[in-house]
């Protein structure tokens, strides 16, 4: 064959990438964005979005947990038009996921909570924000029409958490995620090997450095409104100062009594990695529960949650909606949840990495590579909707056998 005939059959051109992220163009799945956003980032924001708790135990295990799940798909069945749509706390949304809060997101892009908000209202899925979100509740709301969920951390002076959720409420915020799974904050070796003070926003000055490494980066957070939590205090470094005193060890589920006097709008109990967690909290009359272990941040050796999942799934029955976060990176990741009865999956570092490397067009990149894989997914499954993935699909691997001394094996000895 000629060379001018073999030209024409070349396919050289990257495809296309929304909101002109070519950086993006090249990447197939969130691991490739993943690569993208530490290259933008310092080496403090990066072991930030990275980083786990203590020897990251549990960060390595979300992710391995998927490793040893199987799925089992039925025999082909027309899938042309695969289904994705499904009810969260009582409103329609077109994917069975949502980008789950984060504290300091402005760490990681400029336009932070503002970028994300913009992505998810596109996409026509909740977003949810941190009690330490860097924008506030009044601008985030201002920004999409999609459903929002505020995360909620109680920490001593209580008069403030209550302010926290009147203002949510107020902007019109539709569910109240309270987190229990962050009594105490915990030790992140990896953010302290690289200088970072993390939820303060201090920067060391080898933290400082390396951001000169990174000009884009490095411009744009100069050239912003310094960091800060608005959500507790004025948008400055009061607030800061602030968070000396939060994560003090005083949450607990009675602070539920005073939570639902403030609050008439759903509310979920966030952290939970016990059966009898949400047994506890169907009696209290919460209308859900979002498995968690905080990304692999908090507490170490804990389960993965995938693990805990049908368990907890079973215990709630039909009292409460069940989600569940950490670890998820691919389509296939939630849909394994979906079939083990999840109502929807918290979206974390897989929508960061996307904020990391390109703002709002990265986030939603990555909600649309995670939507077609999942499409993907259920097609090759067999399942039409969202309800047609069922626990039959899931199979879980067994161990391979240790080999049997006694047999020969060709070629040996």
């Amino acid at each position: 064959m000629r060379l001018s005939e073999t030209l024409p059959l070349l396919r050289v051109a990257r495809p296309p990438a929304p909101g002109g992220a070519g950086r993006l163009a090249r990447c197939r799945s969130i691991e490739d964005v993943a690569r993208v956003a530490r290259r933008r980032l310092p080496i403090g924001a990066r072991n930030y979005l990275d980083g786990g708790g203590e020897g990251e135990y549990t960060l390595r295990r979300n992710r391995a947990a998927f490793d040893e799940l199987e799925l089992l798909p039925e025999m082909p069945r027309e899938a042309q038009d695969v289904d994705t749509s499904t009810t969260v706390l009582g409103r329609r949304v077109p994917l069975p996921f949502a980008l789950a809060p984060v504290g300091a997101p402005r760490m990681f892009h400029h336009d932070g909570e503002l970028a994300v908000a913009r992505a998810a209202r596109r996409a026509g899925i909740p977003y949810g924000i941190s009690t330490l979100a860097t924008t506030s509740v009044e601008d985030v709301a201002a920004e999409t029409n999609s459903p929002l969920w505020f995360q909620l951390y109680v920490w001593g002076d209580r008069a403030e958490a209550k302010e926290a959720v009147l203002r949510a409420k107020q902007a019109g915020f539709d569910a109240l995620l309270f987190s229990v799974d962050t009594s105490l904050r915990s030790k992140r070796e990896r953010e302290q090997r690289a200088g970072l003070d993390l939820p303060q926003a201090h920067l060391s000055v080898r933290t400082f450095l390396d951001g000169a490494l990174h000009p884009e980066w490095a411009w744009h957070f100069l050239n912003s409104e310094t960091i800060s939590f608005p959500n507790i205090g004025p948008p400055d470094h009061r607030s800061r100062e602030k968070l000396d005193h939060m994560f003090d060890g005083t949450v607990s589920l009675e602070d539920l009594e005073w939570i639902r006097e403030l609050w008439e709008g759903p509310l979920l109990l966030k952290g939970v990695i016990r059966p009898e967690e949400a047994l506890r909290a169907a009696d209290a009359g919460l209308d859900g529960v979002i498995v968690s272990n905080h990304g692999g941040r908090q507490l170490d050796h804990v389960p993965a949650t995938i693990d805990m999942l049908a368990q907890i799934v079973d215990a709630a029955g039909d009292r409460l909606e069940v989600m569940v976060d950490s670890g998820f990176r691919r389509g296939s990741d939630i849909a394994v949840a979906l079939a083990l009865g999840a109502k929807a999956v918290l979206l974390g570092r897989a929508h960061l990495y996307g904020l990391a490397a390109a703002g709002e067009a990265g986030v939603r990149y990555c909600i649309e590579l995670l939507a077609e894989e999942l499409r993907m997914t259920m097609g090759l499954c067999g399942a039409r909707n969202v309800s047609e993935l069922s626990p039959e699909l899931i199979r879980r691997r067994e161990p391979a056998s240790a080999p049997d001394p006694d047999v020969v094996h060709p070629g040996r000895g």
